[in-house]
């Protein structure tokens, strides 16, 4: 990896104390960028902000719920009074809905996402665009993810959570276009982060995601695989292509995945099926049989 791609810049990450997000930062790091985290958790912060610079990493972190704009305003404000400006903003934070039909979900559950995923990517791109366009220059890279192009029977909030930061994403891009600033959308693809490998399901439809194992052996990354492309968007490489919606999963990926885990199959070498943790949440309303019955 060259060392000074993003030599002097500084990186802010929201979601970045786990994770997908961790490894943004991590990779950020390695390549000479200068570090600010969030999350909600102190804690959480706290603990990634002392392993980046343990690591060798100029880095700094402040907790915050990306669904209060001031808070994100704040984020900005420390990573500004920490490093003195802010070259690259990554709208990494998100959350997902157990899985299951959306009106047996709890309503506060579908909101947080909303909050989260929907809110938390507007609160963050506003505070950066803010700050990017008077100065002409910057990177903001908006996460998107599975079902940003359509619709996902049984995650519902998340899916469409995902529409919505797809199409605002290049609405931005292009309302932007002649700014100097960059707007891009990002679906890393399957990440083997615990955002995947623990799930929440409504009562009955537990079966149902199992289906994750099998998937995510097949397509599924670890996080510093999308985390590189991520390195791609912020870096030199990716000037003057603001408004590209960039993914992991692309079609040639996925076909040499399937043919190589063919090849495995043929040599009797199993799948590296991804340990799943799924907890029960019981649904708002009895399931009707229609829906009990689709489980068996």
């Amino acid at each position: 990896m060259d060392q000074l791609l993003l030599k002097d810049k500084v990186a802010v990450i929201t979601g970045g104390s786990r994770g997908l997000g961790l490894a943004i930062a991590q990779t950020y790091a390695s390549a000479g960028a200068k570090i600010v985290i969030a999350s909600r958790s102190p804690r959480s912060v706290e603990a990634a902000v002392e392993l980046l610079i343990a690591s060798g990493a100029q880095a700094s972190g402040q907790a915050c719920d990306v669904a209060d704009l001031a808070q994100v305003e704040a984020l900005a404000a420390h990573a500004l009074k920490t490093f003195g400006r802010i070259d690259i903003w990554v709208n990494n934070a998100g959350l997902s809905a157990p899985y299951g039909p959306t009106a047996h979900i709890p309503a506060s559950d579908f909101s947080q996402v909303i909050n989260t995923n929907m809110v938390g990517t507007y609160n963050g791109s506003i505070v950066a665009m803010r700050h990017f366009v008077p100065r002409k220059s910057g990177k903001l890279i908006n996460l998107l993810g599975r079902g940003d192009t359509g619709s996902i029977k049984f995650q519902n909030a998340y899916s469409s959570s995902k529409v919505w930061v797809r199409n605002f994403t290049k609405t931005l891009a292009a309302e932007y276009q002649d700014s100097g600033v960059e707007v891009f959308g990002f679906n890393p693809g399957l990440v083997r982060t615990e955002m995947l490998s623990q799930v929440h399901a409504v009562a009955g439809y537990e079966d149902k995601v199992n289906a994750i194992r099998i998937v995510a052996a097949l397509w599924g990354n670890e996080a510093d695989v999308p985390a590189q492309k991520a390195l791609w968007l912020a870096s030199p490489a990716s000037d003057g292509k603001s408004g590209r919606m960039v993914t992991v999963l692309t079609a040639g990926f996925m076909l040499g995945r399937l043919i190589s885990s063919g090849l495995r199959w043929l040599m009797r070498a199993p799948l590296d099926l991804m340990d799943l943790k799924i907890s029960s949440v019981e649904p708002v309303m009895e399931l009707v049989p229609v829906l009990v019955e689709e489980n068996h």
